[in-house]
């Protein structure tokens, strides 16, 4: 009797962390399903009632996709030029954060010197200002230099993700063995090459993994974008360009070219994500068992 009630228990338990499971993937995964299936909707199906879990025709109700909002998104000049404007800004915010912050995070967890712990701590509460406090000084300074929109953005962009980037690195650079630099040093490396040919290809999974969140906080920033392009919207990122969408009719809320253009934004995180899978886990997990 007592050995079913262990084994009920048990069963339970798993039950109920299935059930734990499957409830904050729906929770997860809902909202981009959400958003696909109103992308392939045209306007009569989105103002269907009840709403449909999937396209279906408003006469017929059989499952129909209409490919119209995204014909449309893709012959939007705006968008696409967004599309290009933020895979610029992102991409360089990401090889710059990585460039910095290496160089950053290599002296920070391999070189001595006085007040690298209170450096730090600097990097660290630097990551504590929310952007919304400093997006006023910030303007006023950009527009007294008179940059540009893009190179306002980049640089604005590193102030959040240098911080995070340069310690995230550090700690992996602190765990790496001493000996290795010391062996190169033997064999008359300098500290440069120790770092650039020993200690640096053994970061990967950890450049990997902060140069994805790098790019992603870049790609999907929104605040910055639409102060530093209300002048020059040649230079609007897709974020802005996304929710500065027009419909065809006047007071018309473009809801089905919206989600269109959402999902589109969505395909390179994910393509990223699955390319640099093991890299990302691999950096996640490193330093986590030693010995």
């Amino acid at each position: 009797m007592q050995m079913i009630n262990k084994e009920t228990k048990k069963f339970l338990n798993k039950l109920l962390l299935y059930i734990l499971v499957i409830f904050i993937a729906f929770y997860m995964l809902f909202p981009f399903w959400w958003a696909v299936v109103s992308s392939f909707k045209n306007e009569a199906q989105l103002q269907m009632v009840p709403a449909t879990f999937l396209p279906r025709d408003p006469v017929t109700n059989k499952i129909f996709f209409d490919l119209k909002n995204y014909r449309s998104i893709f012959n939007d000049g705006t968008f696409l030029r967004g599309l290009l404007n933020s895979t610029i800004v992102a991409t360089s915010v990401t090889l710059l954060a990585l460039a910095v912050g290496s160089f950053s995070a290599f002296a920070l967890g391999k070189l001595r010197f006085k007040g690298k712990n209170a450096s730090l701590y600097i990097i660290l509460a630097m990551t504590m200002f929310p952007q919304v406090t400093v997006l006023t000084g910030l303007y006023a300074v950009i527009n007294a230099l008179r940059l540009p929109a893009m190179a306002s953005m980049i640089l604005s962009y590193m102030l959040f993700t240098l911080p995070f980037t340069t310690w995230v690195l550090t700690s992996f650079f602190k765990e790496l063995p001493v000996e290795l630099m010391q062996s190169a040093q033997v064999d008359g490396a300098t500290p440069f090459q120790s770092f650039k040919y020993i200690l640096l290809p053994l970061t990967a999974p950890a450049l990997v993994t902060t140069g994805l969140l790098a790019f992603i906080a870049a790609w999907n920033e929104y605040l910055f974008a639409l102060t530093f392009t209300s002048i020059e919207p040649s230079a609007r990122t897709i974020p802005v360009a996304i929710a500065l969408f027009t419909g065809a009719v006047s007071r018309q809320e473009p809801f089905g070219e919206i989600m269109a253009a959402a999902v589109i934004v969505t395909i390179p995180i994910i393509i990223l994500v699955l390319y640099f899978q093991k890299r990302i886990v691999a950096g996640l997990t490193a330093g986590a068992v030693k010995g």
